[in-house]
């Protein structure tokens, strides 16, 4: 299940706001998330799952302006952010040689859109896992063939979702 909110709250609230959504998909499960009632613990690497749930895996994320929860019965993970100017030295340090052409390569108005398109896929991926950013993302490759998603990772799948025009990414992450 994934849940999606487009909704403008305060940085210090959308942590908390990421939460109400995992709070009302887990309804779903009739499952009443409270801090007493469904203790969350974490990987060594910080991936959080619920205690008295193994079998439910969730993963949360948000950016200005939009949250989102994904709430799966295999590992997941998801990322969204807002589209903005991309970052060259994240191009430079976490792509693949084959990334940083199609970048090079893209229009200049298509760069910011297809910069979050590959970083979104990464940081699905490495939250699916439970390692993290300290996974080596340059190893992580995607490309594109229309709307199919292309990837060097087996054992996974990968969905994306462009919404508001170009305005915000998701990618979601989940193990076949």
């Amino acid at each position: 299940m994934l849940l999606v909110s487009l909704k403008s709250v305060p940085k210090k609230e959308q942590r908390l706001h990421a939460h109400n959504l995992l709070r009302e998909c887990l309804k779903t499960y009739n499952i009443e998330y409270t801090a007493d009632k469904t203790p969350i613990t974490r990987n060594d690497h910080g991936k959080p799952s619920l205690a008295g749930h193994p079998e439910i895996k969730y993963n949360l994320s948000h950016a200005e302006g939009i949250a989102v929860c994904l709430v799966a019965d295999t590992e997941c993970g998801v990322d969204c952010e807002g589209v903005r100017p991309y970052r060259p030295n994240v191009v430079r340090r976490s792509f693949s040689e084959n990334e940083k052409t199609m970048i090079e390569n893209a229009p200049q108005e298509e760069k910011d859109l297809l910069f979050f398109r590959l970083w979104t896929l990464k940081e699905a991926y490495v939250k699916a896992i439970g390692i993290g950013i300290s996974y080596p993302l340059n190893t992580v490759e995607f490309a594109f063939d229309g709307r199919k998603i292309i990837s060097n990772i087996k054992g996974y799948r990968f969905r994306q979702y462009i919404l508001r025009d170009g305005k915000f990414i998701i990618a979601v992450c989940t193990e076949k």
